[in-house]
């Protein structure tokens, strides 16, 4: 007896459509469109999750840059002293500290000149 993929091939086509509900025009309907855009979906999802990573920091080292030179530094002689005072925070905990609470930030800043100055 010959055997068909019928009900496999239509599960697998179910389970993409279900994926792609919500894109725009055949792109949710249309089986090969809808399996290119999910591929490229994938692609940018990989991408994009590096990418989300290298912004972040981005952006904790600007605030850290700005918060620090109100305290009259700057960022690279600030990283360098942390290194010094042996001050392990990363950036996204300074971030957060300088921006929520400033006295701790402050006493980090002090740390740190203490340190250079030594």
């Amino acid at each position: 007896m010959r055997t068909t993929k019928g009900s496999a091939r239509n599960k697998a086509k179910k389970r993409l459509f279900r994926k792609t509900k919500g894109y725009v025009g055949g792109r949710g309907n249309l089986l090969r469109s809808a399996k290119e855009t999910l591929l490229r979906a994938g692609v940018y999802s990989f991408r994009d999750r590096r990418v989300k990573k290298r912004e972040f920091r981005r952006l904790w080292i600007i605030r850290i840059n700005a918060a620090v030179r109100e305290r009259g530094m700057r960022y690279s002689v600030f990283i360098n002293g942390l290194h010094k005072a042996e001050i392990e925070l990363d950036r996204r905990t300074l971030s957060e500290l300088a921006i929520h609470d400033a006295a701790a930030f402050d006493a980090v800043v002090e740390e740190v000149k203490q340190a250079l100055a030594a």
